[in-house]
């Protein structure tokens, strides 16, 4: 009996107390303004019919098939969607997970440090590229691709398509935080792959660059002076006795 006695006033002193602190002031309520940080700056996302819009009119001269448009927005780590299909005629962006270039992430932490159009680089290039026919290779059902930039102009030249493989399976995601690394091919998982290839297809736009800006670098947590505001009357007892100890015990 006495144990929910005890529990019933419990309950009733947090009540209260949370009623007191709703109570008060807002300006009481208010952390002060050197415990306050700025927010960290969050981008806007990207428009990816918009950037093909674009990149379709750059390209006109070498696009025949305009309804579908490919955006790799290498701008995000491999962890994420980032192969943006755009339907141009219905409006609708779908994503899907994509490799990059080993090249281009030595430190394999999923994040794509740099593009090079070098034969040899194992990097992605950037750029505009015409997608071209199927065959099938090395990694099975592929598709060529026409580098249409001097970014990219190498892509025949380095043997960079699309095609498929376990190492870009989502369910590694999963497992390792990432997808594995290409040496410069647009690599999509194996059950993905078909479907790729058929919406995208041969004469159309696959566009690549990084488009989403980087994550903010944290911010620095900026101690107040001294001494801190509303603490300039304060006096430590052990100020008063000796030297404050370097190491804490």
């Amino acid at each position: 009996m006495n144990k929910l006695i005890d529990r019933r006033s419990m309950l009733g002193a947090v009540v209260a107390g949370a009623g007191a602190l709703a109570a008060m002031p807002l300006r009481a309520q208010t952390m002060p303004g050197w415990i306050r940080q700025p927010a960290p700056f969050v981008p806007p996302p990207v428009d990816y019919a918009a950037v093909a819009k674009a990149q379709l009119a750059l390209q006109s001269r070498n696009i025949t098939q305009t309804d579908r448009v490919g955006i790799v927005d290498f701008g995000l780590p491999s962890s994420r969607p980032r192969f943006a299909l755009v339907d141009m005629v219905a409006g609708k962006v779908d994503m899907f997970p994509v490799t990059h270039g080993r090249g281009s992430d030595p430190q394999h932490d999923g994040w794509l440090k740099s593009f090079s159009n070098r034969v040899g680089s194992l990097a992605t290039s950037r750029g505009a590229y015409r997608t071209s026919d199927y065959y099938w290779g090395s990694n099975g059902s592929s598709m060529r691709l026409a580098g249409l930039e001097p970014d990219n102009n190498n892509a025949d030249a380095r043997a960079i398509v699309v095609h498929g493989a376990w190492y870009a399976d989502p369910s590694l995601i999963a497992t390792q935080g990432k997808l594995g690394r290409s040496e410069g091919c647009f690599v999509f998982g194996e059950e993905l792959l078909p479907m790729i290839l058929y919406k995208l297809g041969p004469g159309r736009l696959l566009f690549a660059d990084k488009l989403s800006l980087p994550p903010p670098a944290p911010v620095p947590f900026e101690l107040p002076g001294t001494p801190a505001p509303g603490t300039e009357n304060m006096v430590r007892t052990s100020a008063q006795q000796g030297v404050f100890p370097t190491t804490a015990d």
